[in-house]
């Protein structure tokens, strides 16, 4: 594998260790800013917002750029937001701050995914994708823990100062390292072709299986710190190193479904979203013995994660004339499941129907992006003509259906 691939893991990295490690920090925040801990996790949704705004944003504004371009300065603008967190004086400017810091993930997530692409062979695909993610994925391995640490000894803008730092360093390798035609130059139609994209219904389709099933997995994930308290028994002090079991999971995961998916991408989807679906469907079992609640967390990073590579690609491959707005809207998709799935999980334990119930309700949404994805693949099928009809298309006979369907 190219070592281009290298630069585009570094600024997953570092991209990975801002969004999680807030959620470490807010009573550090909330005590230094005199503000309530709710108060403080608006932080968490205005880096959401900035994201879900930024991905579709950028990726249009930068249409016309060369793809290298685009992800330095995408870089450059997460540094500048990382850094205006560190020095913000109050909550409304580390507000604004965390809202321009996730401005670019998106984008950044959605153009590197196609760069990454285009600096392998076509088999490959999925696996470079995966292995820029794998920066995503080690951000919650190590970055994040290591990043609370430092906040928690050093201050919380001693954090952000040193995200800051991997932002410089993911902006040198970036230049250092993808080539100067690295991801070619956007497509000829500009933005006007990355829109017309975004028109067809298989992106779409792609898009909502996305949202169904990385919902299904925050569905569950929003809300695992009461599982293993409550349900399964552990102690608060134990659930670092518990969630650290998800990141182990999610990083195995990655990795498998890029390998699988460069052999077979739809049978990878489809095995990722069941598989996801039985493991959430067990874990009011598996919660039951501190054991299998450990083995649940690392089941459940695993099965979600053998689904971002495949779902990134598909997105990518529907929208091939114009990839980058269509594969930056589905990092967009990634934080509304995030949103979403939390949501639902909450109504489910509002409802009273128990500390695991958020997972059942995530694995209903898995269900829904099986479902979703048949629907994809149903719409795919019409639309490929059967070999035999592709023989006689090229050869100058139109078949009488296809004459019907044309009219």
């Amino acid at each position: 594998m190219p070592l281009a691939l290298l630069a585009l893991a570094i600024g997953a990295f570092g991209i990975g260790t801002t969004e999680f490690v807030m959620m470490g920090l807010l009573p550090d925040v909330a005590d230094d800013l005199h503000i309530s801990i709710p108060t403080a996790g608006h932080l968490v949704s205005a880096y959401a917002l900035g994201v879900v705004i930024g991905a579709p944003l950028l990726a249009a504004a930068t249409a016309r750029m060369s793809r290298r371009r685009v992800l330095i300065a995408l870089m450059a603008l997460f540094v500048a937001g990382n850094a205006l967190s560190a020095l913000a004086p109050g909550n409304t400017s580390l507000l604004a701050a965390r809202f321009l810091s996730g401005l670019p993930h998106g984008a950044f997530f959605g153009v590197g995914a196609v760069v990454a692409t285009t600096l392998v062979p076509p088999e490959r695909k999925a696996r470079s994708v995966s292995l820029m993610f794998l920066g995503l994925t080690v951000a919650n391995i190590a970055g994040v823990p290591a990043a609370t640490l430092l906040g928690q000894h050093l201050g919380w803008r001693a954090t952000f100062l040193g995200v800051s730092v991997i932002g410089l360093a993911a902006i040198a390798s970036l230049a250092l390292l993808i080539p100067r035609d690295g991801g070619g130059s956007a497509p000829a139609g500009g933005l006007r072709g990355e829109l017309a994209a975004l028109r067809s219904l298989p992106v779409w389709l792609a898009l909502g299986t996305t949202v169904a099933g990385f919902g299904a997995l925050f569905a569950a994930y929003s809300y695992v710190t009461p599982m293993l308290t409550d349900a399964a028994g552990y102690a608060d002090t134990s659930v670092t190193a518990l969630l650290a079991l998800f990141g182990v999971g999610a990083t195995i995961g990655n990795l498998l479904g890029g390998r699988l998916a460069d052999h077979a991408m739809r049978a990878t989807l489809f095995g990722g979203l069941a598989s996801l679906a039985v493991v959430l469907a067990a874990f009011p079992l598996l919660m039951r013995n501190p054991v299998t609640a450990a083995l649940a967390v690392a089941l459940l990073g695993t099965a979600a994660f053998v689904t971002g590579s495949p779902l990134q690609l598909m997105v990518m491959e529907k929208a091939a004339a114009a990839p980058s707005l269509a594969s930056s809207a589905n990092q967009a998709a990634f934080n509304l499941a995030n949103a979403g799935g939390a949501w639902i999980g909450g109504l489910a334990l509002a409802a009273g129907f128990g500390t695991t119930s958020p997972a059942l309700a995530g694995a209903v949404l898995a269900v829904l992006g099986v479902g979703v994805a048949s629907v994809a693949y149903g719409v795919d099928r019409r639309r490929t003509p059967a070999p035999a009809t592709r023989e006689r298309v090229v050869a100058g006979h139109v078949p009488q259906d296809a004459e019907a369907v044309r009219s």
